[in-house]
């Protein structure tokens, strides 16, 4: 007996095995199913239309498979549904609108696919936050991302000249203004300082240590990200709106303030897309923290090593291309050597898009002219680090 024939079957739970194939268009006929969950296994192709015939579906889980193709329109038929992730496939296309005729639809998750174009604005959509659509860098409108561009032209014979002259000059216009934005963010010197200078030196405001308090209201357990040798990481969030990670040193552990001022040192120099980036900073006598772009993915460990997170392969080669490009700026960016001397996936942190960005330059060693070479005795970190990105869940 086929299992899809079992129509009276009301839940179907087969996550977290390692299935393989494609989903058959004949489990459609599970007409009395409420409850589907088939995620974290390897399922392929591409989701059946016949999903739509599903009309007392509650509950539906394709997530961290490997599915592709669109996501069906029949997906709006659905009446009943509450609940749907597709998140971590390879899904592509546009998300239909259908959807937005789902009324009872509370949770609904496509992240880290490859979907474009426009999001739903209208129904269940008016309550979904970015976390539902992050790691698609094609997606567009709706109410959380970046407005859609709208076609203006026709194809027609006096439009094609318009438009061929105003992409001309668009062109034109960008290279202008990188080579612009190059000579204004280009270093006067390009050697790192070898004395350290206190942060206040750089243009970045000030933060009071009652704002940071306030931030991490009284510095809580429950905003704490993580500790470390030299002192605690604090989710911050400011009156203003804003959302930082701030690194409070303990002053009391020997070799915190040496940290803080080798991290002051290099954070105020080095600017790559794949560094963590300091917005501002707190020092007195004896408090010292540093505010850092705040990571929503956390560290790759936490996805390497935890029984609810999960990387695909894609992800992970990407992340391992980020730490290296960022590797690559230390090394080769400016003519004194940077060695970071700490290389581990706890020490990087992930972005909502799940860019990787190397963190922790409290142990960073500056190799003048004649120490080049010592470069080499750190490199076994990074097989270290590749080591653990083998490591699958």
């Amino acid at each position: 007996m086929s299992l899809w024939s079992l129509k009276d079957l009301l839940v179907l739970q087969l996550s977290n095995n390692s299935l393989v194939g494609s989903i058959p268009p004949d489990f459609s006929k599970l007409n009395a199913i409420t409850y589907i969950d088939l995620s974290r296994n390897h399922l392929s192709g591409s989701i059946p239309s016949t999903i739509g015939d599903l009309q007392n579906l509650l509950y539906l889980s394709l997530a961290y498979n490997e599915l592709h193709g669109s996501i069906p329109e029949s997906l709006g038929k659905m009446i009943s549904l509450e609940s749907a992730n597709l998140s971590n496939n390879i899904l592509s296309g546009t998300i239909p609108k259908s959807l937005e005729s789902l009324r009872y639809l509370k949770d609904f998750n496509v992240s880290v696919n490859r979907l474009g174009g426009e999001i739903p604005s209208k129904g269940p959509f008016l309550n979904f936050t970015s976390q539902s659509f992050m790691g698609n860098e094609g997606l567009c409108g709706g109410l959380l991302f970046q407005p859609c561009m709208t076609r203006v032209f026709h194809h027609s014979r006096r439009s094609k000249p318009l438009l061929i002259i105003l992409v001309s000059l668009g062109a034109a216009v960008m290279v202008l203004g990188s080579i612009v934005g190059f000579m204004l963010r280009r270093p006067r010197n390009r050697n790192v300082p070898t004395q350290t200078e206190p942060l206040s030196a750089t243009t970045l405001a000030r933060i009071s240590y009652i704002e940071i308090e306030r931030a991490t209201q009284g510095f809580d357990q429950c905003n704490l990200l993580g500790s470390g040798g030299f002192g605690s990481v604090y989710k911050g969030m400011f009156a203003n709106g804003m959302t930082l990670a701030i690194k409070v040193f303990n002053l009391q552990v020997e070799g915190a303030l040496k940290s803080f001022d080798a991290e002051c040192e290099v954070l105020r120099n080095l600017r790559h897309r794949n560094l963590i980036k300091v917005i501002s900073s707190c020092t007195n006598l004896d408090f010292k923290a540093l505010l850092l772009e705040y990571m929503p993915n956390g560290s790759l460990e936490l996805w390497l090593h935890s029984d609810d997170h999960f990387l695909n392969m894609i992800q992970r080669l990407d992340i391992m291309i980020d730490v290296a490009f960022a590797l690559e700026y230390l090394h080769h960016g400016y003519e004194t050597v940077v060695v970071h001397s700490d290389l581990k996936p706890s020490n990087v942190l992930l972005d909502e898009k799940f860019v990787g960005h190397l963190s922790d330059f409290g142990l960073t060693k500056l190799l003048g002219e004649g120490n080049q070479l010592l470069i080499l005795k750190h490199l076994p970190q990074w097989a270290t680090l590749h080591q653990s990105m083998d490591q699958l869940d």
